[in-house]
């Protein structure tokens, strides 16, 4: 039961790490804009970029976490010693 509360408290905390992240990146798009408000079209291009940039990170750890492990592969592994 522990196991499944610190689960769901990661993924709370990074849905809000990315909302964050996501904030920051939109206010430097606002503080970089000439105009008083940010147009809707450059909104629409920072939340592409960053859901590209998204996928781009998902794609390299699905690609990183293929690689099987086998018990005694790692150093300090070995299960046949006991």
């Amino acid at each position: 039961m522990v196991a499944s509360s610190e689960a769901r408290r990661g993924a709370h905390d990074q849905a809000a790490l990315d909302e964050i992240e996501l904030a920051g990146e939109l206010m430097i798009a606002a503080t970089a804009s000439p105009e008083e408000r940010l147009a809707p079209e450059r909104i629409d291009q920072v939340l592409l970029e960053h859901g590209q940039d998204d996928d781009a990170r998902d794609a390299g750890e699905d690609a990183g976490s293929s690689a099987e492990t086998v018990p005694g592969d790692a150093p300090g592994t070995d299960v046949g010693s006991v």
